[in-house]
């Protein structure tokens, strides 16, 4: 990796740190550029703007997650082994980094407009990946292989599920007195739970 590439990725990494400890409008890119060690001149140079700057890192994340969904759809395996694999895939997506759901979640629900301005960059691979789980949730229920639900509530299970983990962990840990190897314990756990918990919830 070039001195140039690595400077655009310390950049990328400062403003994802910074991001998540104090929000997006407490953030500057002055702040930005001392914490990666450049001049604000180079965080304008890369990015342009704060908002790019956050739409770069939003995109990684959803590429990093649809990337692996889409390997997953590429694959000839049972639906139920497809199914546990996804849900997985997420919890591992949020484990990369557990503060980006709420820190989305916050800064989306205060400023709607940019979630479509996201949606437009990442293009119709969201979407294909959706239909193709539509579809093959569909042709289980058709089969009787699985109860009848839709592909909304599984994808709000499995979401929920996995993001409350991370969401509960400063308060759980507070509140339980565990230690934080045991939490990292417990995560790997609840990983496994909650497949179980998914897949027991389809049963006809």
């Amino acid at each position: 990796m070039s001195d140039e590439q690595n400077m655009e990725q310390a950049i990328l990494e400062s403003a994802t740190k910074l991001f998540l400890e104090k929000g997006f409008k407490a953030t500057s890119t002055t702040e930005i550029a001392k914490e990666a060690g450049c001049n604000q001149a180079l965080v304008h140079y890369y990015y342009r703007t704060k908002d790019r700057l956050f739409e770069a890192i939003f995109e990684k994340k959803m590429k990093f997650f649809v990337g692996s969904l889409i390997q997953i759809n590429r694959e000839e395996l049972p639906f139920i082994e497809k199914l546990t694999k996804r849900i997985e895939s997420h919890f591992d997506a949020v484990l990369e980094d557990p503060k980006i759901p709420l820190f989305l979640f916050n800064e989306i629900n205060s400023n709607p407009a940019r979630l479509e301005q996201l949606r437009a960059k990442l293009g119709e691979l969201p979407q294909e990946v959706f239909l193709q789980m539509k579809s093959e949730l569909d042709e289980e229920i058709a089969l009787g292989n699985i109860r009848s639900i839709t592909i909304f509530d599984l994808m709000l299970t499995i979401v929920s599920l996995n993001i409350m983990v991370f969401i509960a962990e400063p308060m759980f840990k507070t509140i339980s007195g565990i230690s934080n190897e045991e939490f990292i314990k417990l995560r790997e756990r609840r990983k496994k739970e909650n497949v179980h918990i998914i897949l027991s919830s389809l049963k006809p």
